[in-house]
C-alpha cells in the first residue's frame, strides 16, 4: 500500500495536491454558507427565537420542539448549545429545561445531514447543486437591489444556501476526480479498505475512526463540516457505511466540545448544562457503537432494501442516531440532571461564580441578548428610584442614618452602568436587525438618563446630611409642595417603567402629563419660597436647599420623560405584556 501510493507519478501527485485544495476550498465555501444562512435566519427571526426559547419552559416535550426548531433556524446544534449554556448562566433556564432543548438541539441539526445528501442528487441531468447555485445568484441580486432590510437579509439567507451546495458540490467532486484517476483511486481506495475491511468486530481500526470524527469535529467546532466530508466520501464509494457510521457517531462526541469550553468561566448551572450535552452524546455513541461494530455489514444491507444512496443512508442513520437516544433518555432527564450535578459539584460560597446577566454568549443571539439588557436597565431603574426615593425620606425626616446603603447602591448603580454600556458596545458589533438596533441606541441613552437620577438622587442626599448638620427643617407648607412633587414624580416613574418594559407607547399621554405637572410644580415651588422669603418664614439656608431640591426633582422628571421618548422609535401601542 505504501509503496503503492510512494510511486505514483509528478503529474498524480499534483492531482492530489489539486484535490485537496479543493475540498478545502469547498469546505471554506460550505461554512461560509452555513454562517451566512444562520446568521442571517437568526438576525430576522430573532424575537421567534426568544418566543420559542419560551415555550420551553412548559414541559419536556416543548423543550425538545424547541430545540429542534430553533437549531433548524440557526443551522448549528453548537450554535444552540452555546446559547442554552447562556441562558443557563443568566437564570433564563433550568437544567431539566436545558436538558430537553439539548436533545432537541441534536435532532434539529440531523437536517443540515439531509441537505448534504440532497446536494448529490440530479447528477445524471440537471443537479440540485447547479439550481441552488443560481438560488444563490437571486440571493445575491437581492442584496444589491434590495431596499427594504427584510429583502436584503432574504438575499443573504438564499445566498448562504446557495453556497452550501456549491461548497459540497466543490467537496464532492474533488473527491470524485481522485477516485476517477487512473493510479490515484485504486491506491486510496485500498487505503481506505485497510481500514474498514469489513470485519464485525470491535477492532481497532472502528476505535480509530470514532476518535477521529470526535477530534477533527472538535478542532473544527463543526459537525456539519466533517459531516459533510463524510458524505462526500462515502458518496464516492472511498468509504463504506459502516465506516461512516463511526465517524458520524465520533463527531457527536466531538460537537459537545464547544458547549464545554463555552462553559468555561460561567456559573455552576452552565457547566453541568455542558456537562449534560456531553452525557448525553456519549451515551448514544456508547449505545449504537456495539451494533454499529458487530453488525454494520447487516445495517448497511438493510439500508440497502429502501435506500440505494449512500449519502442519504449516512443522512438517515444520523437522524435515526438521536431520534432513539433522545427517545431513550428523555424519561431519564432529572436522572441526568442529578449525574451532572455529581460530577460538578457546588462550590464553596467564597468560590463560586456569580451567574453573570450580561454574559457574552447571549451575543450570539442578539435578540435575547437585548432583552437580558432591557431587563438590567431595569434593575438598574429600580435602584436609582429607590435611592431617590432614601434620600428624600433622609431630607425629610431629618435621619441620615440609611447613607450608607444608599452609597452602596449609588456604587453599584454605577457600576452597572460600566457593565451594561460595555456590553451594548459588543452587542452593537454584531448582526442585528434594524428594531434591535433602534433598541441598542436607544438603551445607550437610558443608561446615561437612569446614571443621571442617581446623580440627582445623590444630591438630594448631600441636602439632607447639609440639613441635619445644621438641624434645618422645612414648614409643613413647604414639606406638602416636597410630597406633592414626589406623587407625580412616582406616577411618571410608574407609566415610564411600562412604556420601557413592554415598549407599549398607550402609556405616553399619561407621561406628559406627569412630566408637565412636575414642571408646574417646579415654578409653584420656586414662587412659595419668594413669598416665603418676603413673609420672613423661611432661613436663607432652609430656602436655598428647597429651591435646589425643586430643581433637581424636576430634572429627574426629565430624565424619565427622556426614557419614555427613546422608545418612540421603535415601541408600539398596547403591544406587550408578551415580552414580560
Amino acid at each position: 500500500m505504501a509503496n503503492s501510493l510512494l510511486a505514483l507519478s509528478a503529474g498524480d501527485v499534483l492531482t492530489v495536491f489539486n484535490s485537496l485544495f479543493f475540498v478545502l476550498g469547498g469546505i471554506t465555501v460550505f461554512m461560509i454558507g452555513m454562517n451566512m444562512m444562520g446568521h442571517n435566519i437568526e438576525k430576522s427571526a430573532g424575537s421567534q427565537i426568544r418566543r420559542l426559547m419560551g415555550k420551553a419552559t412548559v414541559n419536556r416535550f416543548a423543550g425538545v420542539g424547541t430545540g429542534v426548531a430553533v437549531t433548524a433556524l440557526v443551522n448549528s446544534s453548537s450554535a444552540t448549545t452555546v446559547m442554552i449554556v447562556g441562558f443557563v448562566n443568566v437564570g433564563l433556564m433550568t437544567l431539566t429545561q436545558a436538558a430537553s432543548v439539548i436533545m432537541g438541539a441534536n435532532i434539529g441539526t440531523t437536517i443540515s445531514a439531509f441537505i448534504m445528501a440532497l446536494s448529490s442528487a440530479g447528477d445524471t441531468q440537471l443537479s440540485v447543486a447547479s439550481l441552488f447555485a443560481l438560488v444563490s445568484f437571486i440571493g445575491f441580486v437581492f442584496t444589491i437591489v434590495g431596499k427594504s432590510e427584510k429583502l436584503k437579509q432574504l438575499g443573504c439567507i438564499l445566498e448562504g444556501l446557495g453556497l452550501i451546495f456549491i461548497g459540497l458540490n466543490v467537496m464532492s467532486r474533488a473527491v470524485s476526480d481522485l477516485v476517477n484517476s487512473q493510479n490515484i483511486g485504486s491506491s486510496i481506495e485500498n487505503l481506505f479498505k485497510s481500514l474498514g475491511n469489513g470485519s464485525s468486530t470491535l477492532s481497532w481500526e472502528i476505535i480509530v475512526l470514532f476518535i477521529l470524527g470526535a477530534l477533527l469535529t472538535a478542532l473544527m467546532q463543526s459537525s456539519g463540516a466533517l459531516t459533510a466530508i463524510v458524505i462526500s466520501l462515502a458518496g464516492s464509494g472511498l468509504i463504506s457505511l459502516q465506516m461512516a457510521m463511526c465517524i458520524i457517531l465520533g463527531t457527536n462526541v466531538g460537537t459537545c466540545f464547544t458547549s464545554v469550553l463555552s462553559s468555561m468561566g460561567a456559573s455552576t448551572n452552565a457547566k453541568r448544562t455542558a456537562v449534560i450535552h456531553l452525557l448525553f452524546n456519549v451515551a448514544g455513541s456508547f449505545v449504537f457503537m456495539f451494533p454499529v461494530a458487530f453488525a454494520g455489514n447487516n445495517i448497511a444491507r438493510f439500508f440497502d432494501g429502501f435506500i440505494a444512496d449512500t449519502e442519504w443512508q449516512i443522512a438517515l442513520f444520523h437522524m435515526v442516531f438521536n431520534l432513539v437516544t433522545t427517545a431513550m433518555l428523555l424519561p431519564f432527564i432529572k436522572y441526568l440532571v442529578k449525574l451532572s450535578c455529581i460530577l460538578v459539584r457546588d462550590k464553596s460560597e467564597k468560590n463560586t461564580v456569580e451567574a453573570e446577566p450580561l454574559d457574552v454568549r447571549l451575543l450570539k443571539t442578539p435578540a435575547i441578548a437585548v432583552g437580558q439588557v432591557r431587563k438590567q436597565l431595569l434593575k438598574m431603574s429600580e435602584e436609582a428610584f429607590a435611592n431617590y426615593k432614601r434620600s428624600l425620606d433622609m431630607l425629610l425626616s431629618g435621619d441620615t442614618s440609611q447613607k450608607e446603603e444608599f452609597a452602596g447602591t449609588e456604587e453599584g448603580i454605577n457600576a452597572l452602568n460600566k457593565k451594561i454600556v460595555n456590553y451594548l458596545i459588543q452587542l452593537s458589533l454584531q448582526e442585528i436587525s434594524e428594531t434591535d438596533e433602534k433598541k441598542i441606541s436607544s438603551f445607550f441613552r437610558v443608561s446615561s438618563d437612569l446614571e443621571r437620577i442617581g446623580d440627582y438622587a445623590e444630591n438630594i442626599m448631600e441636602y439632607s446630611e447639609k440639613a441635619s448638620e445644621l438641624k434645618l427643617t422645612f414648614s409643613e407648607h413647604a414639606k406638602a409642595e416636597i410630597l406633592e412633587m414626589d406623587l407625580h414624580i412616582t406616577n411618571l416613574y410608574g407609566h415610564v417603567s411600562n412604556v420601557f418594559r413592554y415598549g407599549d407607547l398607550s402609556y405616553m399621554p399619561q407621561v406628559e402629563f406627569e412630566e408637565n405637572e412636575t414642571d408646574r410644580m417646579n415654578r409653584v415651588m420656586q414662587k412659595s419660597h419668594l413669598r416665603r422669603m418676603n413673609e420672613g418664614s423661611c432661613s436663607p439656608e432652609t430656602g436655598a436647599i428647597f429651591l435646589q431640591l425643586a430643581v433637581n426633582m424636576e430634572r429627574i422628571g426629565d430624565h424619565l420623560h427622556n426614557i419614555a421618548d427613546s422608545v418612540l422609535s421603535y415601541g408600539h401601542k398596547a403591544v406587550a405584556k408578551q415580552e414580560k
